[in-house]
């Protein structure tokens, strides 16, 4: 690479594969970002959500009389003031294995006849101050008659468990099933050993360093929408409010975002909060603020993860993998998010298969509803769970057969002449050489140098560990996306994207791409996202798009 001098911009190339001052760094590291919480927007007033201290409990009245009367309050509003509004649902057309669709759950933004966790709203404050909102919230009245609540899946698929919708008979909303299971049947009873385990994958609280927040706007003359929100990208957040909750045209609502203070999945799709901004804006006339507090993000933030496994590997006599079982519970809280049945389904059965040639393989799963925190796509959302159930079964394995744990693995990678390989999975892989990437990795961690190492810290008094694991990941499909350059006037290029950044650097990226293609200056592009007016599309960034 030829030397580049950084004091002087007009000799910077910065193309492909060289490496790049990020772009984005200076405003972070500085303290400049622009952030939800950042904005005030003229005349706005406040809002403050009121929450059920019960995890499952009948709703018999709201009282918000009291509340109503307080200093500064402009309005407090129920499930009776919100009729007018679509579902929050899951958006997956998954089905049982018995052929019957998913069973879906239908959240409106407040709770109407039922709290469902600890945490559900079922009211909200308007007030001219947030202390003023956070006064009146503390005043409304919940008569609630507390009943029995459930909160690991397992128990509440159990018979007897306390039921938490009329309309999905044991709490179970999907009885998923992909593999066959007649053939791995079959493999596990004629295989030289079968190792199983019981895994739990537990509940996550994903704790992002910025908590939501929301601004919600009314253009009464243009009878249109505006909604101030970190998201992961503004085209598939304004589908979702447009389409299935304020049921209007697309070009009715405008999403607005600017920095994002860590999401990875949590903060890809609607919220209750948003829905009732925006219906107070519109009631009063004027914009509508909230942002939640670290113990309100805790509970009614989606969360990840949580399940319940059994997962089994069966081995011939040589260690050669003959087929692969995963039976799982999947919580999926009080409520479905938009995607939370995929997890414990598609991205199990995707990704189990890791870059093992495993020629069978069953991924069995019962998504449950209980008394906990919906859960929805957090850290790559079914990928590193997958792989882990793989590699925990080949440590074990490799134990209880009395085999190096290593040469295991690579007796079953997929070899580069097996490609394309045609896994069970239902995927194709065109190309790889997984036990040379195997070996590099373990020449740079100096894998053989580790006994060394323990003595060395065993005569400190200390103790030392490692482990391995290898990890492939199926990613999620393509989706729409649009971009725009604009060539300006003083010759710098706006770069638009459909996409938005949130700690990936897609400036940088795009702009390293553009200066080799069109020889313009590294520094001599801008990015504008985060704005749902500017371009018709975009995928948004999630699923490791």
């Amino acid at each position: 690479m030829p030397d580049i001098n950084l004091a002087d911009p007009t000799t910077m190339k910065f193309g492909i594969g060289q490496p790049v001052p990020r772009q984005e760094d200076p405003t972070l590291l500085q303290g400049r970002g622009r952030y939800t919480d950042d904005l005030a927007v003229a005349g706005q007033a406040w809002c403050v959500m009121v929450r059920s201290p019960y995890a499952h409990g009948v709703i018999n009245g709201i009282g918000i009389e009291a509340a109503r009367a307080m200093p500064g309050v402009l309005g407090v509003f129920t499930a009776a003031d919100m009729t007018e509004y679509g579902p929050m649902k899951s958006v997956l057309p998954l089905k049982s294995k018995d052929g019957t669709p998913l069973i879906n759950v239908l959240r409106g933004p407040l709770a109407a006849d039922k709290v469902r966790f600890v945490g559900d709203p079922v009211a909200f404050v308007v007030a001219e101050t947030k202390l003023q909102a956070r006064d009146a919230a503390e005043a409304v009245e919940m008569d609630i008659d507390s009943l029995d609540a459930v909160t690991e899946a397992s128990a509440a698929a159990a018979p007897g468990a306390p039921q938490l919708y009329d309309h999905i008979p044991g709490n179970v909303v999907l009885d998923f099933r992909f593999g066959d299971a007649e053939k791995v049947a079959e493999a596990f009873a004629g295989a030289a050993h079968v190792t199983t385990l019981p895994i739990r994958n537990n509940r996550i609280v994903v704790c992002s360093m910025e908590p939501r927040s929301a601004i919600g706007e009314w253009d009464a003359a243009d009878g249109r929408y505006v909604l101030h929100v970190g998201c992961q990208g503004v085209f598939g957040l304004r589908n979702q409010m447009a389409n299935d909750i304020l049921k209007v045209p697309d070009e009715k609502v405008r999403i607005l975002t600017g920095n994002v203070g860590g999401s990875v999945g949590m903060k890809a799709s609607a919220y209750p909060e948003y829905t009732c901004v925006l219906h107070a804006a519109k009631l009063l006339g004027r914009p509508v603020k909230w942002t939640d507090d670290r113990s309100g993000a805790f509970l009614s933030d989606c969360h990840g993860r949580d399940h319940e496994v059994e997962a089994s590997l069966a081995l011939d006599a040589e260690g050669k993998f003959l087929a692969v079982k995963i039976v799982s519970y999947g919580n999926m809280g009080g409520y479905l998010s938009t995607v939370g049945n995929l997890m414990g389904t598609g991205n199990f059965s995707k990704n189990i298969q890791s870059n093992y040639a495993t020629p069978l393989l069953l991924v069995e799963t019962k998504n449950v509803v209980t008394n906990t925190t919906p859960i929805s796509a957090y850290r790559g959302a079914g990928r590193p769970e997958g792989n882990y159930f793989m590699e925990r079964l080949i440590e074990t394995a490799a134990r209880e057969m009395g085999k190096d744990p290593i040469a295991l693995r690579k007796l079953n990678h997929i070899q580069p002449a097996q490609f394309p390989f045609s896994a069970p999975s239902g995927s194709i892989y065109d190309s790889g050489d997984f036990s040379a990437l195997f070996d590099k990795a373990l020449a740079a961690a100096d894998w053989n140098g580790f006994a060394a190492r323990k003595a060395e810290s065993e005569a400190r008094g200390m103790v030392r560990g490692r482990g391995i694991g290898n990890f492939l990941e199926c990613t999620a499909p393509p989706m729409k996306e649009q971009g725009e350059l604009v060539f300006e006037e003083d010759g710098s290029v706006t770069i638009v994207t459909g996409t938005l950044d949130y700690g990936q650097g897609h400036w940088s990226a795009f702009a390293q791409v553009l200066t080799e293609k069109l020889g313009v200056p590294f520094h001599r592009f801008k990015l504008m996202q985060g704005d749902s007016d500017l371009l018709i599309a975009g995928g948004g960034t999630g699923g490791s798009k």
